[in-house]
């Protein structure tokens, strides 16, 4: 039998390896960036064009290369970093396997300039799929300056794979904050389509964070100091109250590389425990520096992973200095002895408790909040079904056989008889007086779901039926005739909001609501460069922004039925981070919009809200075209059956 096996070309060879090195065009400024800073730059600049599906140029002053070592960096295992194996426990370089710039010279047009200091000429050279066309000698500035044009040109089907611009342009953002955190005294900056986008001159690394993400994180950091035998630990972490929802900057370095590790994040998280919202995570930027013997980074072609050899040392290091940190300067939690904490000066938390006698004020406050339930979902009161009218302003209105088929559900509950409770016979109403403050008297009502019944005047769809109530101001419970209906009223609200805002979108029909006095703002880079990409479409779901400088906006006005006190700057921010979580998902820029800016705008969890607004929000679930999920595939509801909660009781 012949021989089948047989050694690959040296184009295929490096075809393969770019495979894992150069994934995406953030893979190629990674690998360039950190030769420059390998060679010793001062000064590096990177030019971006198509989001670096057109070209990729880094220009640096480092040492630059003789013209044996520029046509020697192209073959693969060529490097000047290690040279015998024990070197793989001593790298403080950022490269050394000697595989990026063959793997980028295959799939891509590659030129390089590059002069020594201490020579008058330096050497050009242009690569194209591993095959050299150009080498001569060139003037040039003292230094390296690559050119990558047109990626994976000769692989059309890894082309294809790649992501739309914004997306391509955020990972090109986050490898250059990377490694512009890593190395506060180079200057560095970011040319993107012939706009300047960063410009950042040396200095230190508070300065350094300042400059990449912005003026308004400088309060915000909490400085974080610990040496040790083993390791030291610097940087800068976030205070609390300035968690966000979604993750994006967290940064860990080791030895200025940076590293993805769950396993530390998890550590500065357990030092967070208690003073974070739930789902949310601190900014921070942290440092660690140890012998290079006690890691491994030569896990991934990627180099950002890694190994150390006792883990839960770093851990324990890590958890510690910063919650020193946060200690230090006075952001953990105090305890107040003189706090009251007695159970007269608890909150309600949603229990059918009723506190008589009301005084006026609050009587007339009661009266006052149950008159405004547009301030939460609409801006006048939904009108009953039969009249097939608009549930909701704005053209947002739903067909009278969709309300119809879901008032079955209810239909004949009214003419369920009460049957009174054991004990309680002919006294359906049990009251025990408990002695309040001040003589005030509390009544516990057994009957006391009926308590807030609606009136015959009530024109939704369920009217006469027995009020709904809520749980922990989180779930709406309404009874239905075979049971209960138990409502999650956040992801009620987000599909009601979701599909008014598509329908917004795809109609062109919004109001807007001028403000009095406009409010700016302003974002990180990377954000505002996002924004601005959108900021279009977004001002069809009735905002009126407009640019206001250098990565701040000015809002001039926002929806008509935004509910009111929100906090506008913040549900942009929040609509901004939801955006960018869904941007790796397949969803149009309309329908992404639209879930972000229902979730930013929804009542959260948590919300007390009375029984109009209960029952508005009831009716407006049950008229949306999909009313069973939330945009994020939440239930909306639950139903309980009677006879199913008779055989639960019956099983013990």
């Amino acid at each position: 039998m012949a021989d089948i096996i047989q050694l690959l070309p040296e184009s295929i060879a490096n075809q393969i390896a770019a495979g894992e090195v150069v994934q995406r065009p953030a893979s190629v400024v990674k690998e360039l960036m950190e030769n420059a800073i390998d060679a010793g730059a001062k000064s590096i600049k990177l030019i971006v064009k198509d989001a670096g599906k057109a070209l990729i140029q880094v220009i640096d002053d480092g040492v630059g290369m003789s013209e044996t070592d520029a046509r020697m960096c192209f073959e693969r295992h060529a490097t000047s970093k290690i040279r015998e194996a024990k070197d793989l426990f001593a790298i403080r370089t950022m490269g050394f396997r000697g595989e990026a710039m063959a793997s980028i010279a295959a799939v891509a047009q590659v030129e390089m300039r590059t002069r020594q200091h201490n020579q008058e000429l330096g050497t050009r050279i242009a690569i194209e799929a591993s095959k050299t066309t150009v080498q001569e000698p060139c003037q040039g500035s003292p230094g390296t300056n690559i050119s990558v044009k047109n990626l994976f040109f000769n692989v059309p089907a890894r082309r294809n794979f790649l992501k739309s611009n914004p997306i391509e342009m955020r990972h090109i953002l986050d490898e250059f904050q990377r490694i512009a955190l890593a190395n506060e005294d180079v200057f560095f900056s970011l040319h993107n389509n012939g706009t300047e986008v960063f410009h950042l001159p040396p200095g230190n690394l508070r300065q350094r964070i300042v400059g990449i993400f912005g003026n308004n994180f400088n309060p915000k950091l909490v400085p974080v100091k610990e040496e040790t035998d083993v390791m030291t630990v610097g940087g800068f972490i976030g205070k609390p109250e300035f968690a966000r929802k979604t993750r994006g900057e967290q940064l860990f370095f080791v030895n200025d590389r940076f590293i993805k590790s769950g396993y530390l994040h998890h550590a500065v998280m357990t030092a967070y425990e208690e003073l974070l919202p739930k789902e949310t995570f601190p900014f921070y930027v942290i440092f660690l520096e140890m012998d290079p013997s006690r890691i491994d980074i030569n896990v991934h072609p990627t180099k950002q992973e890694i190994k150390f050899d006792d883990e839960r040392l770093v851990y324990n290091y890590l958890r510690v200095a910063v919650r020193h940190a946060l200690g230090t300067h006075s952001i953990m939690p105090e305890l107040d002895f003189d706090a009251e904490t007695s159970f007269s000066v608890t909150k309600n938390f949603g229990l059918p408790f009723n506190v008589a006698p009301q005084s006026d004020f609050e009587e007339e406050m009661s009266q006052s909040r149950g008159q405004t339930i547009s301030s939460r979902f609409s801006e006048e009161t939904p009108r009953t079904a039969a009249t097939g009218t608009p549930l909701a302003p704005g053209g947002y209105s739903r067909e009278k056989s969709n309300l119809q088929n879901w008032q079955q559900l209810y239909a004949g509950i009214e003419e369920m008889e009460e049957t009174p409770k054991a004990g309680t016979a002919g006294n359906p109403s049990l009251e025990m007086d408990f002695d309040g403050e001040e003589g005030e008297s509390i009544t516990v009502s057994s009957n006391w779901a009926n308590a807030g019944e609606l009136d015959d005047t009530n024109t939704s769809f369920s009217k006469n039926q027995k009020a709904p109530y809520q749980i922990q101001s989180t779930y709406i419970v309404s009874h239905i005739k075979s049971g209960f209906l138990l409502i999650d009223q956040q992801a009620a609200h987000e599909r009601i909001l979701y599909e008014r805002y598509l329908d917004a979108l795809n109609d062109r029909q919004v109001f807007t609501q001028k403000q009095l006095f406009p409010k700016t703002f302003s974002l990180p880079t990377a954000d505002a460069a996002i924004f601005g990409d959108i900021m279009y479409i977004i001002n069809q779901l009735g905002f009126d922004i407009q640019e206001f400088g250098k990565d701040t906006f000015i809002i001039h006005g926002v929806p008509a039925d935004l509910p009111s006190g929100q906090n506008e700057v913040k549900i942009i921010e929040t609509l901004l981070e939801q955006y960018k979580r869904n941007i790796e998902l397949s969803l149009d820029l309309t329908e992404n919009l639209a879930r972000s800016m229902a979730r930013s705008a929804a009542t959260k969890r948590g919300t007390p809200l009375t029984v109009p607004e209960m029952q508005v929000l009831i009716d407006q679930l049950f008229a949306c075209a999909m009313p069973f999920k939330s945009p994020s595939g939440r239930n909306c509801f639950l139903t309980f059956k009677l006879d199913e909660l008779e055989a639960m009781f019956e099983e013990g």
